[in-house]
């Protein structure tokens, strides 16, 4: 399986009164990233970010309701299937994420699986096995979550491209 040249959206989105987002790091969508035929194998995302430093690596589904994580970025790569997920919370911007598409989460950006083909399957990793934490919208996680996003640190690299990748050029 191949890793593609570098395709990318991104999106930044802003603190909506229940959930911190992150108006300084964009949300970054890599289309493609992996090679999709004839199939994009869970061990070669694992590998890949790996390699660039993305660990603490877990394989699933995405929670069908808000949350994000104060201490820590997320990549999130797509290996089988498709899913619709809402991000920024319940006014926010929904993507369409297909398998080889990575989706990057800054810390504090609120994300929700809202529909899902029935074999959808996802890897997920943090920068240099950053540490999350769950929270949910709730008010009484802020201040707190907000003082934890601001410490975060910035990755090395990107989770798939390394130094050279979008995230290293939207994230500087």
């Amino acid at each position: 399986m191949a890793i593609n040249e570098p395709k990318f959206e991104s999106f930044i989105f802003h603190d909506d009164g229940v959930f911190p987002n992150n108006a300084n790091l964009a949300l970054i969508r890599l289309i493609q990233a992996f090679d999709a035929w004839p199939e994009v194998r869970p061990a070669t995302i694992e590998k890949t970010f790996r390699k660039n430093g993305w660990e603490n690596s877990w394989r699933n589904g995405l929670y069908a309701f808000h949350h994000y994580h104060s201490t820590a970025h997320e990549a999130l790569g797509i290996y089988a299937g498709w899913v619709k997920t809402q991000f920024g919370g319940p006014e926010g911007k929904r993507i369409t994420a297909r398998v080889g598409d990575v989706i990057i989460v800054p810390a504090g950006v609120s994300h929700k699986n809202v529909d899902q083909s029935p074999d959808f399957r996802v890897v997920g990793a943090y920068p240099g096995g950053q540490m999350w934490d769950m929270n949910y919208g709730k008010s009484a996680e802020r201040p707190d979550a907000d003082e934890n996003i601001k410490t975060v640190p910035l990755p090395a690299t990107d989770p798939v491209f390394g130094k050279a990748g979008p995230l290293m050029q939207l994230w500087d």
